[in-house]
């Protein structure tokens, strides 16, 4: 199975305490990179441990959870090696994964029921990367980062 790092901001954390025990019935490790209350914190703050984590190939997948979803991918995107995603739904799950070899998928903590998040997540991480004429898009993905060579 994979491991995971997961991460969330105040926004995040009720679903987050929902994915982690999903994550373990499921048979996958996983970290938690916090937050581990509902104490506001800044988000980019967490994306930047997960994401390092993740590009680092101390972990196969993160999993990132705010508000929206939308200021941990923006965070999350911004470290060399991490392709996060923000997915609603299970098809934006499983095409980030297929085509576009997301490493991080971001989820909205509170404009998602629980049963629908955690078929995102089963669905993110049971996707492998289809290859073929996506390697030269994510190649080219890769030659956009901006970072140490």
């Amino acid at each position: 199975m994979k491991r995971i790092a997961i991460g969330c901001d105040h926004r995040g954390f009720a679903l987050k305490e929902q994915i982690m025990p999903f994550l373990q019935n499921a048979g996958h490790s996983y970290e938690d990179f916090g937050c581990y209350n509902t104490a506001p914190v800044d988000y980019p703050d967490i994306a930047q441990k997960v994401g390092e984590a993740v590009a680092a190939g101390n972990f196969d997948q993160g999993v990132l959870i705010c508000h929206t979803g939308i200021g941990m991918s923006i965070a999350a995107n911004k470290i060399k090696g991490v392709r996060a995603a923000l997915c609603h739904n299970t098809f934006a799950a499983q095409r980030a994964r297929a085509h576009n070899d997301a490493n991080v998928l971001c989820l909205s903590g509170e404009n998602i029921d629980t049963e629908s998040a955690l078929e995102i997540v089963r669905t993110f991480l049971a996707t492998v990367f289809e290859g073929g004429r996506h390697i030269q898009r994510v190649n080219k993905i890769k030659a956009l980062e901006i970072g140490d060579d």
